[in-house]
């Protein structure tokens, strides 16, 4: 007799995997864990979240650990994303200013960006970038990699700043190479 086994979905690897995909799935089935979530990158809201986040492991005393992972549990949590998408944070940037006469304003968020000296000015300026991002309906971010860069940028800033600034100007160069042949 043959046993038709059901395959399972593979589990995903690095801590931010596993993180992005529960906070989807909690989001996805619970209203009440997705409106905390939202308001996890507010300072003065943030503890709503602690349950959630303690349950995962993250150390709620170090900032260091902390503000990245509520930055993007309350940026999945807005956007009701339904998968972790695959646009880099400077290339869904680049996109909200997709036309030559505003590509201005997406270049001055962009370098508000990058003269962030610390992981909490960077959380500070990002939430209304996201929120911005959202409004344009680009396409979904990659949530694993913006966890990765904002938990990386306490120890490595200018690598991120020039991850951002590459994925933002390359889409740039693209549209205009784009434009050039055509």
């Amino acid at each position: 007799m043959e046993s038709t086994a059901v395959q399972q979905p593979p589990q995903p690897a690095t801590r931010e995997e596993r993180f992005v995909v529960a906070i989807i799935r909690h989001c996805q089935q619970n209203k009440g864990t997705a409106a905390r979530l939202r308001r996890a990158d507010n300072p003065a809201t943030e503890y709503q979240s602690w349950e959630f986040l303690a349950a995962f492991g993250i150390d709620l005393e170090n900032d260091w650990e902390r503000l990245p992972f509520l930055t993007v549990a309350a940026t999945i949590a807005r956007q009701k994303a339904e998968h972790n998408g695959q646009a880099p944070l400077g290339r869904a940037l680049a996109l909200c200013y997709d036309d030559k006469q505003n590509s201005d304003q997406g270049k001055a968020k962009l370098r508000r960006l990058l003269a962030c000296q610390d992981l909490m000015e960077v959380v500070r300026h990002l939430r209304p970038t996201l929120a911005l991002i959202q409004s344009k309906k680009t396409p979904p971010l990659d949530y694993q990699r913006l966890l990765k860069q904002l938990r990386q940028f306490p120890f490595e800033p200018q690598r991120i700043k020039a991850q951002w600034a590459q994925e933002f100007y390359g889409h740039g160069a693209k549209r205009d190479q784009a434009e050039a042949t055509s």
